[in-house]
């Protein structure tokens, strides 16, 4: 087949929309398709070609609601020009997508959509553009949606759309499928103490992707007496930028052994998103409020792992925080060294970084951001932490309660082995990134699709 792949961004950028298109179009590209890319410009871009795959890049920026900027007709050429099998275009309130709005009707090629979410469904500036999503949705011919129930499958249900078919997410058995999955280089590169136990959040931008909450839960976490390293890898900001949190500044500053390195960062913005950016990246409290160190254990949810409550609570244990930004095979490296991943994201659709965590056999405790509760089912590989969601549906989650959380963890090994065990099991059956390829490979060739969320799926019809 002659595809072509539209997003916002794409190799170099890195970030789970560009993941996801990079690993689809590549398997393609490998298995003989002739795989081409839409997408922004990027300065550290010094090729139009990259493992097998084509790159139209274009000076473009924006989305309906903001203003689309830059090279929108060229963009459009291209793809009402397109002599090929089928165009994929990624996620929708970005440009790629906004801008094929007026000239749908004259693309030749089969025509897939990827939603990835709606994440500013509930945003007053975004009410007119859902408003006209619905006719939009109509012409394509078929859409792909991770999850079984969210905002944005259940606006397609509601909008009476039925040629559609569920694909999740995964991770990468080049990355993951290691034999020895500890090893402790990472912990000897980092000078963490083979005793410790490490928790790890993976995220960026730092603020929407629940870093400050989990520094503040593991500041309150009783360990049962073990030292412990938390790690937060993320696109910090350089030095010398003011970074909006000064209350999670504080928080690092508790911690005496505070590494911090700071390699490639950005920071998060976007113009004209204020309502958003102020939600993400809340303004930092007039006083710090004092963090306590011992709070009231929670009643145990019937699926996390069961702390023994009669066990006294420990005496302090030493606790050290390192902020990095690591290169990508460290990350993988910090999946495979941790006891838990932690994650306590305020916006999500279907977090990577939850597969990727099932992947190298770790267990994860998360906030049901996003179809986070059905990765749990589908992978079992951890267990929700309990939160509550604003009328916008970002998630906030009390550190204290995360705390207790990571505490049933701590005190239940076994019960962690198992959820590690079971995670990657359901990884390598149904979440590689090469069985998931196969699935998008038939929805662009207009056949069936395996359903991969379960062993007994049987084959659905695509319509369309």
């Amino acid at each position: 087949m002659k595809l072509l792949f539209c997003c916002e961004s794409y190799w170099p950028h890195q970030g789970g929309v560009q993941v996801v298109m990079r690993q689809i179009a590549e398997r393609m590209a490998a298995a003989g398709h002739d795989v081409s890319v839409a997408t922004r410009v990027h300065p550290d871009r010094k090729t139009k070609h990259h493992n097998g795959v084509h790159i139209h890049d274009f000076e473009v920026s924006g989305n309906l609601v903001t203003g689309i900027r830059g090279e929108v007709d060229r963009y459009r050429q291209l793809l009402t020009s397109f002599d090929g099998d089928a165009i994929l275009i990624k996620a929708a309130q970005q440009w790629s997508f906004d801008a094929l709005w007026p000239v749908l009707d004259q693309i030749k090629a089969r025509k897939v959509f990827v939603p990835c979410g709606f994440s500013s469904f509930y945003e007053p500036s975004f009410k007119s553009y859902f408003q006209q999503l619905p006719d939009i949705l109509r012409k394509f011919d078929h859409l792909i949606f991770y999850a079984e129930h969210y905002r944005d499958i259940d606006f397609a249900r509601a909008s009476g759309i039925t040629s559609f078919s569920i694909i999740p997410n995964g991770a990468s058995e080049a990355e993951f499928a290691r034999e020895t999955r500890r090893d402790g280089r990472l912990r000897r590169e980092l000078g963490i103490p083979t005793t410790d136990l490490v928790f790890l959040t993976v995220g960026a931008p730092v603020n929407a992707k629940g870093h400050e909450t989990v520094a503040e839960a593991f500041a309150q976490v009783d360990t049962a007496g073990r030292d412990a390293t938390l790690i937060l890898n993320g696109n910090w900001p350089p030095p010398g930028t003011r970074f909006r949190s000064d209350h999670f500044r504080a928080v690092l500053q508790r911690f005496a052994s505070l590494n911090s390195m700071r390699k490639g960062v950005r920071l998060f913005r976007e113009a004209g998103m204020t309502g958003v950016i102020d939600r993400l990246f809340p303004k930092p409290p007039d006083e710090l409020t004092r963090i306590a160190t011992v709070a009231p254990a929670l009643p145990a949810s019937t699926d996390s792992p069961q702390p023994n409550t009669s066990a006294p609570r420990s005496a302090p244990a030493k606790k050290a925080v390192l902020r990095l930004d690591l290169p990508r095979h460290k990350v993988v490296d910090a999946f495979f060294e941790a006891d838990l991943f932690v994650f306590a994201s305020k916006v999500e659709y279907s977090p990577l970084v939850l597969f990727e965590s099932a992947a190298a056999g770790t267990p994860f405790l998360t906030v049901p951001a996003g179809n986070a509760g059905e990765i749990v089912r589908w992978t079992g590989g951890g267990w929700l932490c309990p939160a509550d969601a604003d009328d916008r549906g970002y998630i906030k989650v009390s550190p204290s309660v995360l705390a207790r959380e990571m505490e049933k963890g701590i005190h239940a090994p076994d019960r962690l082995r198992e959820l590690g065990d079971a995670g990657r099991r359901a990884w390598r059956e149904r979440f590689t990134w090469s069985k998931i390829a196969h699935s998008y490979e038939r929805v662009l060739r207009g056949e069936t699709v395996v359903s991969l969320m379960y062993p007994e799926a049987t084959e659905r019809a695509v319509n369309g």
